[in-house]
């Protein structure tokens, strides 16, 4: 009895420092895997191109990449994510004296929208469910709080464990209120804790970055940089266009998509084109082809399996903690996670409270 004590004092003061928290955020991921789907439906103006099948000649990256310049600054950075289907729109993320998306019309270049970073439903679920809109002080701070997880689902489970076996995993919901929802608290606990846990790990090695610095650290190899850019020299002829360095990146993998443009805003950094290829199985593509802004030479080729440890790992993580890598399926186990680990969440709080009122008024 006074390990099962100790063992209950830990579950329960974890969850009441941390685990609310915990439950909030799984909460708010949840919402995610059904809001961001919805938000597409709800403003077709940002998603869906307008001139569908056009045989219009498209604009090219320069002329909208000198268009948004003189609108943000030299001091912007811009990451253009191409349409990946027909009908989609041409994203631009800038980071500036605004920061937030523009959504291009891909065969014209016209505008059909933008949303800043604290705008639509979506982005402050995403910054509350990824940072606790604290940026990396909170992203730090989730990875603390998805070990504690470890704590709660450890003493949760020495604390459910049967001294006969099958356990019995029914919920009794016939002896009133607190005894289902104790019923409800142990058995979901029990069941999806594991699967619970991939994703409470997950969300911790996508939130917090210098975990993957770790990992890479523990395998004996070194974290990869990207390349340093030459000291320009008497440069006579102009800088490339865009459309020209993503031509010489295409050229590394031919006929292969191109997921993310990443333009710096200062000359002595690389631009980095990541490609997605068809054995990568990050949505967004992890290979990476870095180039001098100035000349176009290609600097260093990443290729997602050739990667250091801790930033190859990303290519399971990211899409296993989302849901994209087992499709639908997938998705809806992480949507049940999120659901779950909110209901443990809730339903201890209010079994604790119960607990305390009962106690007080003795």
């Amino acid at each position: 009895m006074r390990w099962r004590n100790l063992w209950l004092r830990v579950h329960r003061w974890t969850a009441l420092g941390v685990g609310w928290l915990l439950a909030a955020v799984a909460l708010m991921g949840a919402m995610l895997v059904v809001a961001q789907p919805l938000d597409r439906r709800a403003h077709p103006e940002l998603f869906v191109a307008r001139t569908i099948g056009s045989t219009a000649t498209s604009p090219s990256l320069e002329a909208l990449r000198i268009r948004l310049v003189a609108e943000f600054g030299r001091d912007a950075t811009l990451q253009f994510r191409p349409a990946r289907e027909a009908e989609d729109t041409l994203w631009v993320v800038v980071r500036g004296p605004w920061s937030g998306t523009i959504y291009l019309d891909p065969a014209t270049g016209v505008e059909q929208g933008r949303r800043g970073d604290d705008e639509g439903v979506v982005d402050v679920l995403f910054k509350m469910h990824s940072s606790l809109w604290l940026r990396d002080a909170g992203k730090a701070m989730l990875a603390w709080i998805a070990l504690a997880y470890l704590a709660l689902l450890v003493t949760g489970l020495v604390l459910w464990w049967p001294r006969r076996w099958p356990p019995t995993l029914r919920i009794d919901l016939r002896h009133g209120l607190v005894r289902g929802l104790f019923s409800l608290h142990r058995t979901t606990g029990a069941i999806l804790g594991l699967t619970i846990a991939v994703s409470v790990a997950t969300g911790a090695y996508m939130a917090w970055r210098p975990l993957n610095d770790v990992v890479t650290l523990l395998s004996g190899e070194k974290p990869l940089k990207p390349p340093v850019v030459p000291t320009a020299g008497n440069v006579t002829t102009a800088a490339p266009s865009l459309d020209a360095l993503v031509e010489r990146a295409r050229a590394r993998f031919p006929g292969e998509p191109v997921g993310y443009i990443q333009v710096p805003a200062r000359h002595d950094r690389p631009v980095r084109i990541r490609m997605r290829l068809p054995d990568d199985p990050h949505p967004n593509g992890l290979t990476s082809i870095w180039l001098d802004p100035t000349t176009g030479t290609v600097l260093r080729v990443d290729r997602w399996n050739a990667l250091d440890p801790g930033a190859r790992a990303v290519a399971i993580v990211y899409p296993l903690h989302t849901g994209v890598l087992g499709g639908p399926a997938l998705e809806a186990v992480v949507f049940v996670n999120g659901i779950a680990l909110g209901t443990l969440g809730l339903s201890g709080l209010w079994l604790w409270w119960k607990r305390r009122r009962r106690t007080s008024s003795v």
